[in-house]
């Protein structure tokens, strides 16, 4: 089997198994779905979701939170794992926000990474997510997991594996492939014991097939 045909094979299957692969991240605006996917740095998308909804009543507006002590933001967010540092990305790229780009969450790579706390995997989220920006490609561990698994990636850097992922995947299907294989990932193909008997990528994993 070649790259092309695994590749089809496994984003047709995904679209059978996980045909609505929305973000798990809760969010009404574009600023709320930045800030979720900085707080889930190292914390599962449950917890986000259950500080946000209180971070957010208490401060509903961009500039509202451009304007925050960033004390008080951290006691919202202190469930979360390095609360300080992602309190302050918060302040500071809520700040950017209107100061800088009209109040908007910018549609640009290079502007994204211009804001604190955003690297590469949450801007192509922001990218794919809010603009629906083709070729968007989200590595994050699961995804980095099973495609190596599968085959259509090699090696553990974030990068490396994003250029590759880009080269073989249909721009129009980046954005909702990776939510599928997070999915998939937590699902089925977790990370100590996979569950490849009732995997339905089975016919297309390169692991599997001991190709």
């Amino acid at each position: 089997m070649d790259i092309s045909e695994r590749v089809q094979g496994v984003v047709e299957a995904l679209k059978q198994t996980y045909p609505d692969p929305r973000c798990a991240l809760e969010y009404q605006k574009d600023y709320e779905l930045m800030i979720a996917v900085r707080l889930s740095a190292q914390c599962t998308d449950a917890r986000v979701n259950l500080v946000t909804p209180a971070l957010f009543a208490r401060f509903p507006t961009l500039d509202s939170l451009a304007d925050a002590d960033v004390s008080e933001v951290e006691d919202y967010v202190r469930t979360c794992g390095f609360f300080r540092q992602k309190a302050h990305d918060i302040v500071c790229a809520c700040r950017m926000l209107r100061d800088e780009y009209g109040g908007r969450v910018p549609n640009d790579m290079d502007a994204l990474l211009r804001l604190p706390g955003v690297g590469r995997k949450t801007a192509n989220l922001l990218l794919g997510d809010l603009y629906a920006v083709p070729g968007s490609v989200v590595c994050d561990t699961h995804c980095i997991r099973v495609c190596g698994r599968l085959g259509l990636s090699e090696g553990k850097n974030p990068e490396q594996v994003e250029r590759q992922l880009r080269a073989i995947l249909p721009p129009e299907e980046s954005s909702d492939f990776c939510h599928r294989i997070v999915l998939h990932g937590r699902a089925v193909c977790t990370a100590r014991k996979p569950q490849c008997e009732k995997c339905t990528l089975r016919p297309f994993c390169k692991s599997f097939c001991g190709e």
